[in-house]
C-alpha cells in the first residue's frame, strides 16, 4: 500500500533513472545546431579527435555527449532519421552496460549506433550480436553507412565465410554476427595451433539484438562443435521397426517435464519384442551386455512419443531440421545429440548420419560473459529481469516510447473445444479483413499455421503463412504485413526484426519492384507511385482500426505473447490484440483443463460460446509463470554444472595461447619430463622405505615404456648405501642425454617444432577425453541423490580429481611421445597439423534430452612427428663426439637439466649454464 503511494508520487526507481539521464539528452541537444553548420569532412574529422582524446587519457564518458550527438548528425546525412530523445537515453543505457527495453517499432536498430560508436573509438572493437543472418547482412549495410561516413571500419560474419575473411571481418571497428557464429569461432579459435590462424581478437563489448531471446530462451541449448563416431545406423532401424508396436499402457509420459520411460510391462513387452527380432539373445533390457541396445530403445521411444512431426522438426531434403520453439525457424545444421536425431530420422525414413563426438562446447551463458562489457536491447525483458540480473549481472531498463501506445489489449476467449476456437479465429479475421484492418495471426506450429491457412482458404480469404518452410520470404511477408485487409500467419514472432508498418514498408517495396527497372526516369516515377499508394493504403489501414493481433494460443512464455502483441501500436498507431484459446491447448490441458472443463459445464457454457474475464488472464499467466520458472531452473542448473567446467575450460584455452605466443616450450617440456620422472621414482622407491621394498622391475619397466631406455636399475639398486636421489638423478641424466642426441640428429628448429606440436595435440587429445569423463559423471552424478549427497558438490569434487588426473596425464604422453619420437622432415607450412572443416559438425542441443552434456575436443593428427618405439637413430657415440669437456663452444645444445659437460658432476643450469 505505501509503496504503491510512493510510487505514484516520486514514480518508479526506472522512472527516476530515465529523468536522470534527460540532462545529458539536454546537453546533446543544446550541441545539434552547432553540428548543422559542419561539412562532411569536418563531422567525419570529429572521430579522429575523439581518439586522440581517448589515447591522452580520456574516458568513453567524457566524450560520451559529443559523439552521440555526432552520430545522430551522422544518421541524418546518410540515412534521413534523426535519433528521437527517448533513442538517445536507449543509447546511453547501452554504453552503461545495461539492457534497453524498447517498444517494436521504437527504433532499437538506430539506437545500438549510438553506443556502438563510441566503444568504437577505443579501436579494441565492437560486437553487434543478432538472432539471423539476414539481420546481420542488413544491419550492417543499413547502420554501417554511419559508421563508414564517420570513418569507421565494418564487418560482418555469416556461415561458409573463409577464415582469412573472418579475420579481417573481426578486426573491424565494428562486427556484425549472429551469436552462433560467434560462439563456434570462438571454439574453433581454441581448437587451432597457431595464433595467425585464429580469427577472433580479444573481447571488448557486444550490444546483444533480442536480448532475452539469444540469453534467456537460447541459452538452455550449448554450441557444440563434433566429429563422426562409428556408424550404428542399421540399429536405429532395427529399434525403430518395434516401436509402432509399442502402446500407451506401456510407457509414462510426463509432457511438464518432456520424459518418458517405460513401464515394468513395457519392458517385458519390449525385451520379447527384440529378442524375436535377434537383437537381443537373453536377459534384461537393464543387463550391462544390453546397455547400448536399452540406449537406442529409449531415444528411440523419445523420437515417437514426445516430438511430432511439423511441430517440432520439418523432413527437408532427405533430413530431419529441427525448428527452433522460440522463433518457429529451421536450425539448420543443429542436431540432437545422444543419437536422438538418428532416432528421428529412422522415425522418419530419410538417411541415418553418422553420431557425432563432441569436440568443444560452450554454452550461451558462459560464452556471453567472456565479454569484459555487455549490453542488450529488445521490446521484453522485465519479465527476466531478475535472471538477467543473476546470471548476466545485467539491469532492465524500460524506455519510454516516442508516442504514447494507443492499443488496446483485449480479454482473451476461452472456448471448450478447438474446433470451436478456430471458428471463432475465422469470424474475427474475416470480420477484420472487410473492414480493412490488416490482422497478424500468431500460431505456436507449422501444423497449427497450415491447418488454419487450409480453413481460411475454404472461407476464401486471402492470406500469407510465414513459418519454417517460408524462411526466405520472411522480411517480405512481415514487411507487407500492414497493408489493408492483409492477413498474415505467422509461426512465433520473436526476433525476426523487421518493422510491421501501417499500408506497407514503402523500402522493401522500392527494392522488390522499382530498383529492378533500369531507365532512371521510370525508376524514379514508380517510386513517386509507390510512396502515394503506401500513403493512401496507410490511411485505410488507420481508418480499420490499425494492426490487429490474433493469437491462436498462448505460448509457455508470457514474453513471446508480449512480442507478438507489441507488433501492433508501433510509434503510436491505433491496434488491437486479443488471444483464443480452447481447453484442448497444450498450456490448458497441462495446467488442469479438465477442472475447468467440469466447471464451465456447471455454469451453462453453450457451444460456441466463450468465456471472457480478466480473472482467466491472471490464470493464464500464473501457468505461464510456472513453466518459466522451470525454464529457469533447468537453464540455472545446466550453468551450474557448465561453470565448473568452464573454469577448467578457461584454464586450457589460455595455456593453449600461451604455448602458441611462446617461440619455443623447452623449458616447459623439461619442467613436464622432471615432473614426470621424479613421481616415477617416488611411485617405485617410496620415501624411508627399505631396500627391499622398493619396486625395481616397475621403474625398469617403466623407464622403458616411458623413455625407451633399457637402464641397469636393478645393478643401481643393489649398490650399497644408494639413495632414491641418486637413482633418479642417473635416470635423469640418461634421459638428457638421449634428448640431447635426438636434437644433434634431427637439428634444434625442427626439435622445438615437435616439442611445440606435440605438447598441443597431446592437451588436446587429454582434453577431450577428460571432457569426455565428465560428460559420463555428469549422467550418473543424479543418483548420489538417493544417497542423500549434493550431486553438484560430488561433480564439483570428482571433476576436480579428474583434471588434476588429465594434467598428470599430458605430461606423462608428452614425454613418452618425445622421447620415442621419429621426425621426417616436411615442407615447413606443412608442419602444423590441419583440421579439416569436413570433419566437423556444429549443432546445438536440448538439455531436457541430452542431460547437460560436457564438451571435449579432438586431438589432431600428430603431422609431421610421428610416434614409434623405437630410440633415435643417432648412436650415442656419435653424439658424445659433437661435444668436447674442454670446448665450451661445443656446448650449445645442452639441455639446462643435463649434466655439465665440462665434468663436475653438477645440473648444466647450476654450472657452466648458471646465470649471472
Amino acid at each position: 500500500m505505501l509503496s504503491a503511494i510512493a510510487k505514484r508520487l516520486f514514480g518508479s526507481a526506472n522512472d527516476r533513472y530515465i529523468k536522470s539521464l534527460r540532462r545529458d539528452v539536454e546537453a546533446i541537444n543544446a550541441l545539434e545546431p552547432e553540428l548543422e553548420t559542419l561539412d562532411d569532412e569536418a563531422l567525419r574529422a570529429r572521430t579522429f579527435q575523439f581518439r586522440e582524446r581517448l589515447e591522452n587519457g580520456e574516458t568513453l564518458d567524457d566524450i560520451r555527449v559529443e559523439a552521440f550527438a555526432t552520430v545522430r548528425e551522422a544518421a541524418k546525412r546518410t540515412l534521413g532519421q534523426r535519433h528521437f530523445d527517448v533513442q538517445m537515453i536507449g543509447g546511453i543505457v547501452l554504453h552503461k552496460g545495461m539492457i534497453a527495453e524498447m517498444k517494436t517499432g521504437e527504433g532499437k536498430t538506430l539506437v545500438a549506433t549510438l553506443a556502438v560508436y563510441l566503444n568504437a573509438l577505443s579501436g579494441k572493437g565492437v560486437h553487434v550480436v543478432t538472432v539471423n543472418d539476414y539481420l546481420a547482412r542488413r544491419d550492417s549495410e543499413w547502420m554501417g553507412q554511419i559508421y563508414r561516413f564517420l570513418g569507421l571500419t565494418v564487418g560482418c560474419v555469416v556461415p561458409g565465410v573463409p577464415d582469412a575473411e573472418r579475420r579481417e571481418q573481426y578486426a573491424c571497428d565494428v562486427t556484425y554476427a549472429t551469436n552462433n557464429e560467434l560462439g563456434f569461432d570462438y571454439l574453433r579459435d581454441n581448437m587451432k595451433y597457431r595464433l595467425e590462424d585464429m580469427v577472433q581478437r580479444e573481447f571488448n563489448y557486444a550490444i546483444v539484438d533480442e536480448v532475452d531471446s539469444i540469453l534467456i530462451d537460447e541459452s538452455r541449448t550449448p554450441l557444440i562443435i563434433s566429429g563422426p563416431a562409428e556408424d550404428s545406423s542399421d540399429m536405429y532401424m532395427a529399434v525403430d521397426k518395434i516401436m509402432p508396436k509399442i502402446s500407451e499402457e506401456h510407457y509414462e509420459k510426463d509432457e511438464k517435464a518432456r520424459s518418458v520411460t517405460l513401464t515394468d510391462e513395457g519392458t517385458e513387452y519390449v525385451e520379447e519384442l527384440l529378442q524375436a527380432e535377434g537383437l537381443i539373445e537373453e536377459g534384461s533390457l537393464y543387463d550391462i551386455q544390453n546397455v547400448g541396445i536399452l540406449h537406442h530403445v529409449t531415444q528411440a521411444l523419445r523420437a515417437h512419443v514426445l516430438f511430432n512431426r511439423d511441430t517440432d522438426y520439418i523432413v527437408k531434403d532427405d533430413k530431419v531440421v529441427i525448428i527452433d520453439e522460440f522463433t518457429g525457424r529451421m536450425m539448420e545444421g543443429r542436431r540432437y545429440s545422444e543419437g536422438l536425431h538418428q532416432a528421428l530420422e529412422a522415425k522418419e525414413g530419410v538417411t541415418i548420419q553418422n553420431e557425432n563426438q563432441t569436440l568443444a562446447s560452450i554454452t550461451f551463458q558462459n560464452f556471453f560473459r567472456l565479454y569484459p562489457k555487455l549490453a542488450g536491447m529488445t521490446g521484453t525483458a522485465v519479465t527476466e529481469a531478475s535472471e538477467f540480473g543473476e546470471i548476466y549481472g545485467l539491469e532492465v531498463v524500460e524506455i519510454p516510447t516516442n508516442e504514447p501506445v494507443q492499443r488496446i489489449d483485449y480479454d482473451d476467449e476461452v472456448y471448450r473445444s478447438a474446433d470451436e476456437k478456430y471458428t471463432a479465429i475465422i469470424d474475427q479475421i474475416d470480420t477484420c479483413q472487410q473492414r480493412g484492418q490488416p490482422v497478424l495471426v500468431g500460431t505456436v506450429s507449422i501444423e497449427k499455421s497450415e491447418h488454419l491457412s487450409e480453413m481460411l482458404k475454404k472461407r476464401k480469404i486471402d492470406h500469407q503463412v510465414l513459418n519454417a518452410r517460408y524462411h526466405e520470404q520472411e522480411a517480405y511477408i512481415i514487411a507487407q504485413a500492414g497493408a489493408p485487409g492483409a492477413v498474415t500467419i505467422a509461426t512465433n514472432m520473436a526476433g525476426r526484426g523487421t518493422d510491421i508498418q501501417l499500408g506497407g514498408n514503402a523500402d522493401m517495396r522500392i527494392q522488390q519492384e522499382a530498383m529492378t527497372l533500369e531507365d532512371e526516369t521510370a525508376r524514379q516515377a514508380k517510386i513517386e507511385e509507390l510512396y502515394k499508394d503506401i500513403e493512401e493504403k496507410r490511411a485505410r489501414a488507420m481508418e480499420g482500426g490499425g494492426l490487429f493481433v490474433l493469437g491462436t494460443e498462448r505460448h509457455e512464455s508470457r514474453r513471446i505473447d508480449n512480442q507478438l502483441r507489441g507488433r501492433s501500436g508501433r510509434q503510436g498507431d491505433p491496434g488491437g490484440s486479443k488471444f483464443f484459446l480452447s481447453l484442448e491447448d497444450d498450456l490448458m490441458r497441462i495446467f488442469g483443463s479438465e477442472r475447468m472443463d467440469g466447471m464451465l459445464k456447471r455454469l451453462g457454457l453453450q457451444e460456441g460460446e466463450a468465456i471472457k474475464h480478466t480473472w482467466v488472464n491472471r490464470a493464464l499467466e500464473k501457468a505461464q509463470e510456472k513453466v518459466e520458472a522451470r525454464n529457469y531452473e533447468i537453464r540455472k542448473n545446466l550453468l551450474r554444472f557448465d561453470d565448473v567446467m568452464n573454469d577448467q575450460r578457461k584454464v586450457i584455452f589460455e595455456q593453449r595461447k600461451d604455448m602458441m605466443r611462446a617461440d619455443d616450450v623447452h623449458d616447459t617440456i623439461l619442467g613436464m619430463r622432471d615432473d614426470v620422472t621424479a613421481n616415477l621414482v617416488a611411485r617405485c622407491i617410496p620415501p624411508k622405505a627399505y631396500a627391499e621394498q622398493w619396486d625395481i622391475d616397475t621403474l625398469h619397466e617403466e623407464c622403458l615404456r616411458l623413455f625407451g631406455l633399457d637402464l641397469p636399475v636393478h645393478d643401481w639398486a643393489r649398490e650399497e648405501g644408494i639413495a632414491d636421489e641418486e637413482i633418479l638423478e642417473r635416470i635423469r641424466q640418461a634421459i638428457e642425454q638421449k634428448m640431447q642426441e635426438k636434437e644433434a640428429a634431427f637439428g634444434a628448429e625442427l626439435m622445438r617444432t615437435a616439442e611445440k606440436q606435440i605438447l598441443l595435440s597431446t592437451m588436446d587429445k587429454q582434453w577431450k577425453e577428460h571432457l569426455l569423463a565428465l560428460d559420463h559423471l555428469r549422467q550418473s552424478v543424479g543418483l548420489r541423490a538417493y544417497a542423500q549427497r549434493n550431486p553438484l558438490n560430488e561433480y564439483k569434487a570428482e571433476a576436480f580429481n579428474h583434471f588434476e588426473t588429465m594434467l598428470a596425464n599430458v605430461r606423462e604422453e608428452v614425454t613418452l611421445l618425445l622421447c620415442h619420437v621419429n621426425i621426417r622432415v616436411q615442407e615447413p607450412e606443412s608442419l602444423m597439423p590441419k583440421r579439416g572443416p569436413q570433419q566437423m559438425q556444429e549443432s546445438r542441443e536440448d538439455p531436457a534430452f541430452a542431460e547437460d552434456r560436457g564438451a571435449g575436443r579432438q586431438a589432431a593428427p600428430a603431422g609431421s612427428a610421428t610416434a614409434a618405439n623405437t630410440a633415435s637413430g643417432r648412436s650415442g657415440a656419435a653424439a658424445a663426439a659433437e661435444l668436447d669437456p674442454n670446448d665450451p663452444s661445443t656446448w650449445t645444445k645442452t639441455g639446462r637439466n643435463a649434466s655439465c659437460p665440462c665434468g663436475s658432476g653438477k645440473k648444466y643450469k647450476h654450472c657452466h649454464g648458471k646465470l649471472n
